[in-house]
């Protein structure tokens, strides 16, 4: 047996890995995006810099 079934199943799960990742990473962006529009919506703003730049 050749080691091509190994390295093409760790290649496998090695992409399957970073694809879930990666979709996750989408998933929580839309949720966090989300989160701070229904934030905004109901009057919390965002937290503003003072002159300084550092925030209050």
């Amino acid at each position: 047996m050749t080691h091509t079934v190994f390295i093409a199943a760790s290649y496998g799960v090695s992409l399957l890995g970073l694809g879930l990742l990666a979709l996750w990473l989408v998933l929580d962006y839309r949720s966090q995006r989300r989160t701070l529009s229904e934030l905004e919506a109901r009057g919390v703003g965002r937290r503003r810099a003072n002159r300084s730049g550092e925030a209050e």
